[in-house]
């Protein structure tokens, strides 16, 4: 069992994530769980990473969030799989484009899937779950409490 002060840890690194995240290999999903505002830093994560020409080159990649599992990155087409995801710099640019404005249009409640936009051969799916303002990300973390 992790100390307090691992926890601690882990809640902040949530915090400063912006959002929540997990992956469901029985589902064939990743799950991505944040209000707007939250959700929003899953954009600029895409936007930055995207934005870097370092990151032009065939298997580059950055790990985000308190685990570091979830992986960007950088890939010949656009893919989604229990690895990462990835694809070229301006795909990755208009993943984060659609992300943006189905959060716009989204409602707390809604579930947002990306994969038919994004890479509809893919294996897994991409699954954004809307939440209310007041969801904090470290919350959903039921191993750090």
């Amino acid at each position: 069992m992790p100390s307090a002060k691992i926890n601690e840890a882990t809640q902040r690194e949530w915090r400063e994530l912006g959002f929540f995240y997990d992956r469901d290999d029985s589902a064939k999903e990743w799950r991505i769980a944040g209000s707007k505002g939250n959700l929003n830093c899953f954009v600029k994560i895409l936007r930055d990473y995207a934005a870097d020409a370092r990151n032009d080159v065939i298997s580059e990649h950055e790990h985000y969030g308190p685990y570091m599992y979830l992986e960007i990155g950088t890939w010949s087409t656009p893919e989604i799989t229990d690895h990462w995801i990835a694809g070229p710099l301006d795909k990755l640019l208009e993943l984060a484009a659609v992300v943006e404005s189905r959060i716009e249009q989204a409602n707390v409640g809604d579930s947002i899937e990306l994969r038919e936009a994004f890479s509809p051969a893919s294996p897994y799916e991409i699954v954004l779950e809307v939440k209310d303002e007041s969801f904090d990300p470290a919350l959903a973390d039921s191993a750090c409490w």
